[in-house]
């Protein structure tokens, strides 16, 4: 039996590296936001499965959460001299992942299948996929248009007010392979979303109709962790996009936006006094220390998590 991960981004991948500290690769699966992916500078680069890959791996960069560790920056410089664009940074060593990423999807190779090569190419055992090998793409609703997403989130660095989302190529999409093999198979026994965004991490894999419609299954259990605490978002500019959407950041209201496929939600102690309103969704709380800055943790969490799941732990780190 396999324990399904949904994530996507720095928050996301913190839980999903302890998460991999107490499960062996046969039991667990990662299945990873793509909505952020694009191309640039020619290259195909996926930030979320890059992020997730490169903190399993141990080579994250800890002052960013994300591209690599101790990375240098040349090609960014002389391309910066040459007049062309560096308003998204890509490092020379991480450069190097997205020019294998874009050969192999130019032969033909599902995205799925490249990202298996790529992460044990980096050491990782456990299975990290895309939650589907079609393209979707997060384009987000603005007075000053639709905007890609990442020139809304990294050029115009999540300025402009957002007033919606949309996921294209979501409703055509299908869970990747190896995701629909262990629906298939029920071997699913918990699924585990993770500390992400709810609205630009979460959302896209949500929108595709096979996932969405396994998660909504009562048989297994669905456990979240709430990325708000204390109101606030600890990365990103979560808790900016639910005032911009009308909502009020808080747990209550992450409650509220998962309620028809969460049955047990983590919250962190600073939102202990909001576990009545959310019992009263029918989501049964959790109160937990929700903050991960170790390695500790995120292991921590991750048990906790396991441990209301009813998961068994395996404790391989």
């Amino acid at each position: 039996m396999t324990v399904l991960a949904i994530t996507g981004g720095v928050g996301g991948s913190k839980l999903a590296l302890g998460l991999s500290k107490l499960l062996s690769p046969d039991r667990l699966i990662i299945a990873v936001n793509t909505g952020d992916d694009f191309t640039h500078l020619g290259l195909r680069v996926c930030p979320d499965l890059d992020t997730v890959m490169y903190t399993l791996a141990g080579m994250e960069n800890p002052e960013t959460g994300w591209g690599v560790a101790c990375d240098t920056w040349e090609t960014m410089s002389a391309l910066e001299a040459l007049g062309g664009p560096t308003w998204f940074r890509l490092g020379n060593r991480d450069i190097a992942t997205h020019l294998e990423r874009t050969r192999r999807l130019a032969a033909g190779e599902p995205l799925s299948k490249v990202t298996a090569h790529l992460a044990r190419s980096c050491g990782v055992k456990h299975r990290i996929v895309p939650a589907s090998d079609q393209n979707i793409s997060t384009v987000v609703e603005t007075p000053l248009g639709q905007l890609p997403f990442q020139k809304y989130f990294v050029e115009l660095g999540c300025k402009p007010t957002v007033q919606g989302f949309q996921f294209v190529g979501a409703e055509n999409a299908r869970p990747a392979p190896a995701l629909q093999t262990c629906f298939d198979k029920g071997e699913i026994e918990a699924v585990i979303i993770c500390p992400s965004n709810p609205y630009v991490s979460i959302a896209p894999i949500i929108a595709i109709p096979g996932i969405r419609a396994f998660l909504r299954k009562p048989e297994v259990p669905v456990v979240s962790v709430s990325p708000i605490v204390g109101g606030k978002a600890l990365k990103g500019p979560t808790a900016k996009i639910m005032r911009e959407l009308g909502i009020q950041p808080s747990s209550l209201a992450i409650a509220e936006h998962y309620s028809d496929i969460v049955s047990k939600l983590f919250i962190d102690v600073a939102d202990e006094n909001q576990v009545e309103q959310i019992a009263s969704l029918g989501v049964e709380t959790t109160v937990s220390r929700t903050v991960m800055t170790t390695i500790a943790d995120k292991t921590r969490l991750a048990r906790d998590v396991l441990v209301q799941a009813g998961i068994n732990i395996d404790q391989i780190d």
